[in-house]
């Protein structure tokens, strides 16, 4: 039987395939696994139907790829494989599992002389057709025979290198996923809420805001989802010659990492309230029916009555400043997270993985790898000289959109969550001694001074 394929991929779907032709134009050619008894003809890869076939196809050390729906399916595909493999084959997972998943996986298939690796993919189907941002992350001791086939498929950065890296043990490349995946949630929301802003409360049409973002996108904005927020505003709908944003219905779905990563920032007692607010919005979205009953009720937004240019400067300045404090924030939760599990993460180079192929890909990344790589120790990126004069700069017109929208009844919660972020992280004194006195007066829980060591409780009453 043919063993010249340099790797097995189960689960030809959109980015299944669209990788599995990647792996093939860059010279590593795979070979698919599809469940059906009848191949499809057009998938562009060698497939097979039979795991054994798969397995038998490839030459020892092994390495198979499962790009597969997360929980109980890569459970039962691993279940599957493990009797066909032997000692030193590599299982990679490339969807979007839970990192404590893939620590769990990585020791359990240790255990049986297997490696595993939990590998964040981002960038869609053009990405993994074109060049992916990948994120490994695992068993280490297979990675040295896998980082020339992944840097040829990985997409390649302004300076050429590929946007691709070890991440660290365990888990490791499946927390960098998903903590990328939250702050694409924070930089979508933010984006999402300046266009309702210039488009329901200033008015503006499709085609000067399509303008308005392709501009933001030749400056300090420039990112992937600023250039296609301006060609989604251009486009007119084929069937009614209409702007197609308009057309489509205003709930937006969520596949559960931008809600791993609130949920796991809560364990690690880390504050990302941008990208809490992206989720929350979401979860306000889908109560399209509630939301319309309650506009009849409540009433709705006003129009925005002041210089429309002004607001458009100002928004471009708002947009920033806030996917700082978003980026700030994820960078923050995945300091905590390596400390805490003991990962190790190089920040500079995480940083330098997303430059290109992902969907968060923007010019800032340069900036915050040069931020970590001026100090690895940097527990902040607002805390950095480039980044404290890029807010500060920004802060009053910051302030000033907040406020607009506020005033008239446009819903920020993201960009609100990031300037409420940025001045309760700069204030050397918060309120917090009054929560403590309540929590004392209620339930005795005790509190600290600031004039004596020790902790005390107080008689109220």
């Amino acid at each position: 039987m043919e063993t010249n394929y340099s790797l097995g991929i189960i689960g030809l779907g959109v980015m299944g395939r669209s990788l599995a032709q990647n792996f093939l134009r860059n010279g590593y050619p795979p070979l698919g696994y599809v469940r059906s008894a009848n191949i499809p003809p057009d998938l562009g890869v060698a497939a097979t139907n039979s795991l054994a076939e798969l397995v038998q196809s490839l030459a020892p050390p092994r390495t198979l790829l499962l790009m597969i729906p997360a929980g109980d399916p890569v459970e039962a595909a691993i279940a599957s494989l493990k009797p066909l493999l032997q000692e030193g084959d590599l299982i990679i997972d490339g969807g979007n599992s839970y990192f404590a998943d893939t620590e769990r996986r990585v020791k359990e298939l240790e255990q049986a002389g297997l490696h595993f690796m939990g590998m964040g993919v981002s960038g869609g189907q053009s990405g993994a057709l074109w060049g992916p941002s990948l994120m490994p992350g695992g068993s280490s001791a297979a990675w040295p025979r896998l980082q020339s086939m992944f840097e040829a498929i990985a997409a390649k950065a302004e300076d050429g290198a590929p946007c691709v890296a070890w991440m660290g043990p365990g888990g490791a490349g499946h927390y960098v996923k998903t903590v990328h995946n939250g702050i694409e949630y924070a930089d979508m929301q933010l984006i999402a809420e300046v266009y309702d802003l210039l488009r329901r409360g200033a008015g503006f049409s499709n085609p000067e805001l399509s303008a308005i973002f392709a501009a933001w996108n030749e400056g300090p904005l420039r990112s992937y989802l600023v250039e296609i927020t301006a060609k989604i505003l251009a486009r007119l709908d084929e069937q009614t010659g209409e702007y197609l944003v308009d057309l489509i219905q205003d709930e937006a779905s969520q596949k559960g990492t931008g809600k791993w990563t609130s949920q796991n920032s809560f364990d690690l007692g880390v504050a990302i309230p941008t990208i809490n607010a992206a989720v929350e919005s979401r979860l306000l979205s889908a109560l399209k029916e509630e939301r319309g009953i309650a506009a009849q009720v409540l009433g709705g937004a006003q129009s925005y009555a002041g210089d429309k240019q002004a607001l458009v400067a100002a928004a471009g300045q708002a947009l920033y400043a806030s996917k700082i404090t978003a980026y700030a924030q994820g960078f923050s939760l995945l300091k905590m997270a390596s400390q805490e599990y003991g990962w190790d993460l190089d920040l500079a180079q995480v940083a330098l993985v997303w430059r290109a192929g992902c969907i968060i890909r923007a010019a800032l990344l340069s900036d915050i790898t040069h931020a970590y790589r001026r100090d690895p120790a940097l527990s902040n990126l607002l805390l950095d000289s480039a980044f404290k004069e890029a807010v500060l700069s920004r802060q009053a017109a910051w302030r000033s959109v907040v406020q607009i929208a506020a005033g008239i009844g446009i819903p920020m919660l993201a960009a609100s969550a990031s300037l409420a972020y940025f001045d309760a992280y700069r204030s050397a004194r918060l309120p917090a001694n009054l929560i403590q006195a309540q929590r004392d007066y209620f339930g005795a829980h005790t509190y600290q001074r600031v004039d004596q060591p020790g902790t005390f409780h107080t008689q109220w009453e």
